[in-house]
């Protein structure tokens, strides 16, 4: 695959207009590690690898077991792996991101409010739609992955 052309340096305003959004959701309260499972989530259901490849290295990098990262799409039959809050987390990815199909279910909702206060849903929200913005970015312009394989 060929990167079609380099977004950062043809669009830097709109990408720091994007960054910004990142670091609010980086200061939200949210902790680290459940953004980044969902981040990861959303990115392997958009298949954005460049996204994949990112951010299951920041969850490496916060020692997050191996086994758990595989899991995270099969997360709802992971059994324990996920606490109650990350699977309402990864679920409202899903139905989120994948909104066209979903139309995002009241059940859904009910779910992802069980385990996240107003604030909270609403910062989560943000979250996702920031990946799925960052992910059809590089998707369409077929950013590469920046890890390399091992020689």
């Amino acid at each position: 695959m060929t990167p079609r052309l380099n977004y950062l340096s043809i669009i830097p305003d709109a990408m720091k207009a994007i960054g910004g959004v990142y670091q609010y959701v980086s200061s939200s309260g949210l902790p680290k590690d459940l953004i980044e499972l969902v981040y990861l989530r959303v990115s392997l259901i958009n298949g954005c690898a460049y996204c994949i490849d990112a951010h299951t290295r920041e969850l490496r990098n916060a020692n997050v077991p191996a086994e758990k990262i595989a899991l995270i799409p099969v997360w709802s039959d992971a059994g324990d792996w996920f606490s109650q809050r990350e699977q309402a987390a990864l679920l409202w990815a899903e139905t989120v991101t994948l909104v066209s199909e979903t139309g995002i279910p009241d059940e859904d909702y009910e779910i992802v409010s069980e385990h996240f206060d107003e604030r909270e849903r609403a910062d989560l929200t943000v979250a996702i739609s920031l990946m799925n913005v960052y992910n059809r970015i590089a998707i369409g312009f077929r950013r590469l992955p920046q890890s390399k394989p091992a020689s």
